[in-house]
C-alpha cells in the first residue's frame, strides 16, 4: 500500500487514491438521459427514457474492488476466480457482504465509501454517450464478436469463461475500466420501475425485495453488457456462476 494521492487541476481534485490502491475520477454534476430508446438493439421494458440530474459531482472508481483490494480489507477472498488473481475483479459477494466491507474500510479513516446509485452507475457508463455502449452501439445480442464492445469489455464472446485482471480493455471517455463486462456490479438502489418524467438525485424504488445490478458479465450476451440494461438479486444472493462485484463512490472528508 502507498499514502493517498491526489490529483489536482486549479483547485479541483480530478483523481484520489487510496492507500488500498483504489482510484477514483471526478464525475461532472449534469443532467443525462436514462434509459434507452425504443429501437436500441437488445431493449428491454423496464429501460424506460427519462431525464436525469445529478446536482453534484462524485467520485466514482475507476475499475471494479479487486480481489487483492478486499482481501486487504476483509482478509479473506471469497472469489470464486482465485487463481485469477489479486487484479481480478472479487465475485462471489452480496449486497450485505459489500456493506460489512463499507463498514471495515470507512472505519479506516481515509473518506467515506459507499455503492453508486443506479443512476450514478448509468451515467457514469455512459461518459457523455447516448449510444448502447459508451463507444457505439452494438451489432449483436448473442456471444458473437462485436467489435466496439469487444474493445471495451470481456463477454462471453471472447472471456473464455472466465474473469480478467481489471483495466486490459479500453477506458470510457470519463477514464473508467470494465463498465461493461467482466463482472456484473451491485448498485445500492432498490429494483423497481423507472419514472416516465424527468428525475433530480433519484435513488431508486423506496423498497423492494432485490437490489440492482449492472454492467454485464464474462460468461452473459452482448446485450446485456449495454449501459441501459438492468438486472436485480436478493441482497444475500453471492451470484454463483453469474460473476456479481462491485465498484465504489468515494466521497471526500
Amino acid at each position: 500500500m502507498h499514502i493517498p494521492d491526489a490529483h489536482l487541476e486549479g483547485d479541483i481534485k480530478t483523481s484520489y487514491t487510496n492507500s488500498f490502491d483504489m482510484t477514483f475520477n471526478l464525475i461532472p454534476a449534469g443532467t443525462f438521459t436514462m434509459g434507452s430508446p425504443t429501437g436500441e438493439l437488445g431493449r428491454y421494458s423496464d429501460e424506460t427514457e427519462h431525464e436525469v440530474t445529478l446536482t453534484q459531482s462524485f467520485y466514482m472508481q475507476t475499475t471494479e474492488v479487486t480481489q487483492g483490494q478486499w482481501q486487504a480489507v476483509m482478509g479473506s477472498n471469497p472469489s470464486s476466480f482465485d487463481s485469477c488473481g489479486s487484479d481480478c475483479p472479487v465475485e462471489m459477494v452480496s449486497w450485505n457482504d459489500i456493506q460489512i466491507f463499507l463498514s471495515n474500510l470507512n472505519a479506516i479513516g481515509e473518506g467515506t465509501y459507499r455503492l453508486p446509485t443506479e443512476a450514478e452507475w448509468e451515467n457514469t457508463a455512459r461518459a457523455g454517450s447516448i449510444t448502447a455502449l459508451a463507444n457505439g452501439n452494438i451489432s449483436v445480442t448473442d456471444c458473437s464478436y462485436d467489435e466496439n464492445l469487444d474493445a471495451l469489455g470481456w463477454y462471453c464472446y471472447n472471456s473464455n469463461s472466465a474473469t480478467h485482471i481489471v483495466a486490459q480493455k479500453i477506458a470510457n471517455d470519463w477514464g473508467l475500466y470494465d463498465m461493461h463486462g467482466n463482472v456484473y456490479e451491485w448498485c445500492q438502489d432498490w429494483y423497481g420501475a423507472y419514472p416516465s418524467t424527468p428525475v433530480t438525485d433519484p435513488t431508486g424504488s423506496a423498497s423492494g425485495s432485490e437490489r440492482v445490478i449492472r454492467g454485464g458479465s464474462w460468461h452473459i450476451n452482448a446485450s446485456y453488457s449495454r449501459s441501459a440494461v438492468r438486472f436485480s438479486f436478493l441482497p444475500d444472493d453471492r451470484g454463483r456462476g453469474y460473476g456479481i462485484g462491485f465498484r465504489l463512490v468515494y466521497i471526500e472528508y
